[in-house]
């Protein structure tokens, strides 16, 4: 069963839509161990939604799946970017260097991009400050901020195209729509393909695990407001066969969505509970709360997933104080939370 769970991984290229194949890349993390690369078949070259990350392995593994296909890296036209995440942006910039490539990119991205090439990557430990997760911010600085300072503007530069609010995109006979969905970033953008009966999803809408919310270089105001939205929106679309970033294809769009709404109604009543029994900052919220889907202690998580999970629970304080469940008042930068008598 474990087996089944993870075939989606396995390289390849795979038809998933007349015209349009699945390729996994890796990834050189437990938690995500593959990115979704779809490769559209466009006149006499290809579109690649989304392009994987800039390490060697997944370059080659991308030019062995096309070679498949009976095409290399100079038929790649355009890359659709469904978010700046480096599993899915990086390796589109090395490829574009060499092969001349073009990228789109959704232009909520811009202020977190703009952040990532000057070395300004110190929003996330500002981040921290306002979750009352203090004890978090020197480890962090020392294991990703001062590497990434380092290593990560090299990897990024701009895109060719900004993609600004619903876009029509013309690929030959092939018509995709460009649909802004913020939340998991404030840039984040799916591709519909309604006439082929498919949704590129990217990291929106995930068959088996949820996307982090509210941990960003340029922090959204209400990020978890977003990305309910966000799914609202894609709701409204007739449903679809979903082409997830992470995971394998699904047969529903809508069924996936619904289950997502109501998962994070449950940690909304979650989160309240946990500020109910004294949790002040969003910090000690997340130390209430479980995680994943075996709901481990929030002490076992690593650093890394222990910050995801600190600035998802404040994502969802702070739609609860939109609500009107809480109420909430910073102190030396520290957000405070208490239940609103209306909420008790």
């Amino acid at each position: 069963m474990a087996e089944d769970r993870h075939a989606w991984v396995e390289p390849g290229a795979y038809e998933v839509a007349p015209g349009v194949h699945r390729i996994p890349l890796p990834l050189p993390t437990d938690g995500l161990r593959a990115v979704n690369i779809y490769a559209i078949e466009s006149g006499d070259g290809l579109v690649l939604v989304d392009s994987g990350w800039a390490l060697e392995v997944a370059e080659r593994q991308l030019e062995t799946a096309l070679g498949t296909l009976g095409y290399d890296f100079g038929d790649i036209q355009r890359f659709l970017v469904t978010h700046v995440h480096r599993d899915h942006y990086t390796l589109g910039v090395s490829l574009r260097k060499i092969y001349g490539s073009k990228i789109a990119l959704g232009i909520g991205e811009q202020p977190s991009l703009e952040r990532i090439m000057a070395r300004r990557l110190d929003g996330q430990v500002s981040e921290m400050i306002r979750w009352g997760a203090s004890p978090l911010m020197q480890e962090w600085r020392e294991q990703f901020v001062d590497r990434d300072e380092r290593e990560a503007p090299a990897r990024y530069e701009e895109p060719d195209e900004w993609l600004d609010g619903t876009t029509k995109i013309e690929l030959g006979d092939r018509t995709l729509v460009a649909l802004p969905t913020p939340g998991h970033t404030q840039g984040h953008v799916v591709f519909v393909d309604e006439q082929a009966g498919v949704l590129f999803a990217g990291d929106h809408v995930l068959p088996h695990i949820t996307p982090s919310i509210g941990f960003q270089p340029a922090p959204a105001k209400l990020p978890l407001g977003d990305y309910l939205d966000s799914l609202r929106l894609v709701r409204s679309y007739p449903d679809l066969r979903l082409l997830p970033a992470h995971g394998p294809v699904t047969a529903s769009v809508h069924a996936r969505v619904d289950e997502l709404l109501a998962h994070h109604e449950e940690r909304l009543a979650e989160s309240l509970a946990a500020v109910r029994d004294g949790a002040g900052t969003a910090f000690e919220a997340a130390r209430r709360l479980g995680w994943t889907r075996r709901h481990r202690r929030y002490d076992d998580l690593d650093l890394f997933n222990k910050t995801l999970a600190a600035g998802e629970t404040a994502a969802h304080l702070d739609v609860l104080v939109v609500r009107g469940d809480l109420q909430s008042s910073t102190v030396d930068g520290v957000v405070e939370y208490s239940v609103t008598r209306q909420g008790s």
